[in-house]
């Protein structure tokens, strides 16, 4: 049995139903076993920003979801007792396995598989963290819903993700991302974001902002969209200088277009 299958078996769901979910899953796994290599040697300097802004100390075990190359599962594992790495695709963990034995991390554990439910018993982590992932999910407020669940009481619930301003922004935006990346489902706005996080009973909600900057051949060349689209995409970043339709401050530079991802940084605590 596959991950997918496996991970579709957890959800309750036919590897043979052909649904939407099993058919998303399917995508992103294809999406990230190409992107894994490239996504390994992308520089981020955000790390920091989110170690500080969760609060992780060397009592904390934590969780990170859709936890891709390791990046920040290895960053948090140099300060807290004990880490766990959960990811949908093995190219992504495979990748992860190798950062961790770079550092000489021993203090970590992965897993290949899906998020809906998560495979761990309620309240086992006191920090529950997932990075760039919330735009892929096709139910955020549910993955929110499974990482309060295995929290533990007083601790700290963590995503960081791309948000959107306003209608028109956030329909030009996806539909741009969602040619760069098919697995792409949708950026949620900061109101959406906040939002979820009331209603899934998280207190003393914190926000935090950066950008994320990227040259546009950079990314592109980290991406795999559907054929003839990659013109499509410098297209719409050429008509969008000095509009900033997308949200993304999009500029020329000497070297070519570049931009920013707007993120924010939400922190929460489960009622003790």
């Amino acid at each position: 049995m596959n991950p997918i299958e496996r991970a579709l078996q957890g959800c309750g769901r036919s590897a043979e139903s052909g649904d939407t979910a099993e058919e998303h899953m399917r995508l992103i796994v294809d999406q990230f076993t190409k992107q894994a290599v490239p996504f390994s040697q992308m520089p981020d300097h955000s790390p920091e920003l989110i170690l500080a802004a969760t609060g992780v100390g060397p009592t904390d075990t934590v969780l990170d979801i859709a936890c891709g190359p390791g990046f920040l599962a290895c960053a948090f594992a140099q300060v807290a007792h004990h880490v766990t790495g959960i990811d949908l695709t093995p190219a992504m963990i495979k990748q992860a396995e190798a950062l961790q034995q770079s550092h000489r991390l021993t203090n970590m554990t992965w897993r290949i598989g899906d998020v809906l439910p998560l495979p761990f018993p309620d309240s086992s982590f006191s920090l529950v963290f997932t990075r760039y992932s919330f735009h892929h999910f096709l139910d955020p407020k549910a993955v929110l819903t499974e990482m309060v669940r295995v929290c533990s009481p007083g601790g700290r619930v963590a995503v960081v993700d791309v948000f959107t301003s306003g209608p028109e922004q956030a329909e030009a935006y996806n539909r741009m991302e969602k040619l760069r990346d098919p697995s792409h489902v949708r950026a949620l706005s900061l109101e959406e974001l906040t939002g979820l996080f009331r209603e899934a009973g998280l207190q003393n909600v914190r926000r935090q902002f950066y950008k994320h900057a990227f040259g546009l051949d950079q990314v592109l060349k980290g991406s795999f969209p559907n054929p003839g689209d990659e013109e499509r995409i410098r297209r719409l970043f050429e008509d969008d200088l000095g509009l900033d339709r997308l949200g993304l401050g999009v500029q020329r530079r000497e070297d070519g277009i570049h931009f920013a991802y707007p993120i924010v940084i939400l922190v929460g605590y489960k009622h003790p």
